[in-house]
């Protein structure tokens, strides 16, 4: 049967994506109430600044004392839009205080203090879902927390910000260096102002760790995801992965350890062959390649960000939460049994393409190769040219590995750079997906 009095939902932010959460459940009400099973009201919109035209929401609606507004005792959902740590922190717990259930799709927050957040829901028997924390529109944490429940992932490699995928791909297809392809981004509104969240992995490395404790049933932190941006990456590196039948994506990458005692979670740019699926993501696009022991390789592809995109997420949570509540029950909360540690980047079994400026002449070679085997590191393959900028005789190095923990491949590089015949590193990149 269908209840009459309908479920009151208190949106706490209304920028971009809390301006398309208030649109869709007002456009889409009858559908919402349908798919619920009782009607669902917006009973209130806590913003900053209340003088600003929101088209479409009832001014009555508007309020600048967030608190007050979960306080009012008859908001039984709250959809945190705000961002960052603080005031969500405290909202969200002020919201399980009162009985009151979250949606958030608040990234930073839930990488750092997710632990305590799940805690506080489950004491209050109430519910915590963040779809739209991790990558956009694109169903993944439901699919990982609720459909291979019953399975076991051990690896988790994807494509989680748009921004930094976009301007990749910019300089894999027209050859446009990283400012001139960042350029556009920020034109096209794909990049903030300051894009340094973005380029230099921190938004990735917030969505990593949450992905992590998922799928490995352990707490993982934004502190215990080793992190590299991207701005070093050049057109250069690109030729060169041409070369070899490769590209460059900025990934986050989650392992389970062999013997299943660990865990690693990183981010960073790195080559893949054009074979693997996500190569082929272009643009603004998200995609996530999941591998998991019974179900094999899944792939979650799809927008990754923007107002309607991040809002259809934000939705499809408010109605499972929504229909808990008329169950008088809760979904699935913090999986984390398996206590697993997080072991650092040096352990992380991986390969590198080295590119080396190095003296044009006799023996250098041998030197090189010697290095690497002092370091117990084998060499792949060796590219030797000219060098057109170098100044007097010089020539360019390149160097591709076979797997080896990154602690004796770094040990490697660090050694390479003091020898005389070395004149510089031109850059290092990680080769995955092979």
């Amino acid at each position: 049967m269908m209840r009459t009095r309908p479920l009151k939902v208190a949106l706490l932010g209304c920028g971009v994506v809390g301006s398309e959460v208030a649109r869709i459940m007002t456009t889409h009400a009858e559908d919402l109430t349908a798919r619920i099973g009782a009607p669902v009201e917006l009973a209130g919109v806590a913003v900053r600044r209340p003088s600003k035209v929101r088209e479409g929401i009832d001014p009555a609606l508007i309020t600048t004392d967030a608190t007050a507004l979960l306080k009012r005792g008859d908001i039984d959902v709250a959809i945190e839009v705000i961002g960052g740590i603080e005031p969500a922190r405290g909202l969200i717990t002020t919201a399980f205080q009162h009985g009151i259930s979250v949606v958030s799709a608040n990234k930073a927050l839930l990488a750092q203090d997710g632990a305590a957040l799940h805690a506080a829901a489950d004491e209050a028997g109430l519910d915590l879902y963040y779809e739209a924390a991790v990558a956009g529109a694109i169903p993944l944490v439901r699919p990982m927390r609720e459909s291979l429940a019953g399975d076991k992932i051990n690896r988790v490699m994807g494509i989680v910000n748009g921004t930094t995928n976009f301007i990749l791909d910019k300089m894999d297809s027209t050859g446009a260096g990283y400012q001139e392809a960042l350029d556009e981004a920020t034109a096209l509104g794909y990049a903030e102002a300051d894009p340094t969240a973005d380029v230099e992995g921190y938004d990735a490395a917030a969505k990593a760790a949450i992905l992590a404790g998922i799928a490995f049933h352990t707490r993982v932190r934004l502190d215990d995801v080793y992190r590299e941006g991207m701005t070093e990456v050049s057109s250069a590196d690109f030729a060169s992965a041409k070369r070899m039948g490769c590209t460059i994506k900025l990934l986050a990458i989650l392992e389970r350890a062999a013997d299943g005692r660990s865990v690693t979670a990183r981010v960073h740019p790195a080559m893949i062959p054009l074979s693997h699926p996500l190569a082929s993501v272009r643009e603004a696009y998200n995609a996530v390649f999941v591998e998991a022991e019974a179900a094999g390789r899944l792939m979650f592809y799809g927008p990754g960000a923007g107002g309607s995109p991040t809002a259809s997420a934000v939705l499809g949570d408010l109605v499972a939460v929504c229909r808990n509540k008329l169950a008088e029950a809760t979904g699935p909360g913090e999986s984390a049994y398996t206590q697993l540690p997080v072991s650092p980047m040096g352990d992380v079994v991986t390969r590198y393409h080295i590119s080396l400026d190095v003296a044009d002449k006799p023996g250098v070679l041998a030197q090189v190769a010697t290095t690497f085997a002092e370091h117990g590191v084998s060499i792949d393959t060796v590219r030797q040219q000219g060098h057109p900028d170098s100044v007097g005789e010089g020539a360019s190095l390149v160097v591709v590995t076979h797997r080896a923990p990154d602690a004796a491949l770094s040990g490697t590089v660090e050694a390479l750079r003091k020898l005389d015949t070395v004149r510089g590193v031109a850059s290092i990149m990680r080769v995955e997906g092979e």
